[in-house]
């Protein structure tokens, strides 16, 4: 590929609609260096392939809050308001839009969506040690000797986020 995309650009494209992470079409097309009206053309054509759960067209409403979320002016004179695709509808476009540059995109789109799951399961994890350190804590049998090693490990959990390089400057985008 000519130009890798950053993660971090990515993940900015990235949004929470419907309680679901999808990507607007027009900046899909964009990555994929193809028109937003030839690739919703070309999901058009192939609509059997995109249910419901994999795509969805946004209400005004939702179209004009993502408006205000991003700041941008860019949208210009848009007739209808614009596809969402979820991570499966971002998989599936990978079979409809066959360029090289559309495959080797999607290729890393697909990663980001991962590497997203990947922190929101750490974080998770993260959160039921916390929660189950402050339920030892808080018990009246508690002890001195519990205690200090609840601390403890709070500590070396918050320790291990700390030093992991890969989450420095990082910013999620939804």
């Amino acid at each position: 590929m000519n130009k890798m995309i950053p993660v971090e650009v990515i993940e900015k494209k990235i949004f929470l609609i419907r309680g679901q992470k999808v990507m607007i079409d027009r900046d899909i097309a964009e990555m994929y260096g193809v028109e937003t009206r030839r690739l919703n053309e070309q999901v058009r054509r192939n609509i059997k392939r995109f249910p419901e759960d994999f795509m969805f067209q946004l209400s005004k409403e939702e179209f004009g809050n993502l408006k205000s979320q991003i700041a941008t002016s860019s949208w210009g004179g848009v007739r209808k308001t614009p596809l969402a695709f979820t991570e499966n509808g971002v998989a599936m476009l990978s079979g409809v839009l066959t360029s090289d540059r559309a495959i080797e995109v999607n290729i890393q789109i697909m990663r980001t969506f991962t590497r997203l799951k990947t922190l929101a399961l750490e974080n998770n994890e993260l959160k039921a040690i916390v929660a189950e350190i402050e339920k030892r804590l808080n018990s009246q049998e508690s002890h001195i000797v519990e205690n200090k090693k609840a601390i403890k490990e709070i500590i070396e959990a918050l320790n291990k986020l700390l030093t992991d390089k890969s989450n420095e400057g990082r910013k999620i985008g939804f």
